[in-house]
């Protein structure tokens, strides 16, 4: 459909949030807007959250052919143009074309090994400068950018958004991600937008931590206006690195726009926040003894927690294999094969079907 009526898939995709349609009988839930004019697409954030809750699969051969159990629903028809695993840190992403959407899906996982408790509980908040011209004293969480712009993930990111676009025009870019997967898809919108223009890039994350300062939050506000965070509930990741008003400048500071996913009176509501990115009636409400882990894992109805806990780099090293193993048994006729991008101990290997 969106290879025939590329503007209507634009116009929708421009700005995740703005627009609202009629959605072939899916009943949605209460959206509640802040006195800004803003609203809330629910099932374009629902088809959102599927490839954020995919990127999870610990089976590759089966997201190389867009089969796994959560490839359906509202992604059917995603077709996959990279696949990054990075075995060593325990990072996965894919890339590809919405064509319902007409637009360039990255997906970055999350590295929750073992527990989501016991990841909160390892997190360090030590803040480095950001990297970046014309952003003086914008501080972000050394981890989150790190795990971003110092491994594979950004330049291959970079390289087959690139790809893509060369092959299908310059159509817009949806980046998404759930828990740290949202702190690296924030910095892969920050970098993208950059270097390619702030209209074409969107942010979508969902229990995404705080990555960086006040400033920083400033800046990014700007450059990647087309952005929401969605919360859930009472999760406690959002809240994490601790914010404290009366030390807003010292201290971390979410980008806006939040829209948090609550119950009221019964009802699920999607509250859509105010532009400060700490709306003190939206998730910040949440008393810090309510505050949970178990909320971490589902978002609009949807699992994201990984489809096996075990060692990550055990996981991730058997499935390359399996996938390995496929494309030698397999002849590959597509004319827009896809690349694998495969790294383990420092040593990279390419997996690419493409020349």
């Amino acid at each position: 459909m969106g290879r025939y009526f590329p503007a209507v898939a634009a116009a929708m995709v421009v700005f995740l949030l703005l627009s609202t349609a009629s959605h072939g009988g899916r009943r949605e839930p209460n959206i509640k807007n802040s006195e800004q004019s803003f609203v809330f697409n629910y099932t374009l954030a629902k088809a959102i959250v599927e490839y954020a809750s995919a990127v999870y699969m610990t089976d590759l051969t089966a997201m190389y052919t867009w089969t796994c159990s959560r490839c359906n629903d509202l992604t059917q028809g995603f077709e996959v143009r990279c696949i990054i695993v990075d075995v060593e840190n325990c990072l996965q992403a894919f890339i590809g074309v919405d064509h319902n959407l007409n637009a360039i899906i990255v997906a970055i996982r999350g590295t929750q090994e073992n527990s989501v408790q016991n990841w909160i509980e390892d997190l360090v908040w030590k803040q480095v400068y950001l990297n970046y011209p014309n952003m003086p004293d914008a501080k972000v969480h050394t981890g989150f950018y790190s795990a971003y712009n110092n491994t594979l993930l950004r330049p291959v990111i970079t390289n087959a958004v690139r790809k893509a676009r060369k092959l299908y025009g310059d159509i817009s870019i949806i980046v998404t991600g759930h828990s740290m997967g949202g702190a690296m898809a924030s910095f892969c919108a920050l970098d993208l937008a950059i270097s390619l223009g702030s209209d074409d890039v969107h942010l979508m994350t969902f229990g995404q931590p705080r990555i960086g300062n006040a400033v920083f939050a400033s800046y990014f506000a700007k450059i990647v206006p087309n952005t929401i965070r969605v919360t859930h509930e009472h999760d406690i990741v959002p809240h994490l690195p601790p914010y404290f008003s009366f030390l807003r400048d010292l201290t971390y500071h979410h980008f806006p726009r939040e829209v948090w996913e609550h119950t009221v009176d019964g009802n699920t509501t999607f509250q859509v926040c105010d532009d400060s990115g700490e709306d003190p009636d939206c998730c910040r409400s949440v008393f810090a003894l309510f505050l949970s882990a178990s909320d971490h894992l589902t978002y609009m109805g949807v699992d994201m927690g990984a489809d096996d806990w075990s060692t990550c780099r055990i996981v991730m090293a058997h499935s390359v294999e399996q996938l390995r193993s496929y494309l030698t048994s397999n002849i590959i006729m597509s004319k827009n094969p896809v690349d694998v991008i495969f790294v383990d101990h420092s040593v990279q290997i390419d997996l690419s079907t493409s020349s």
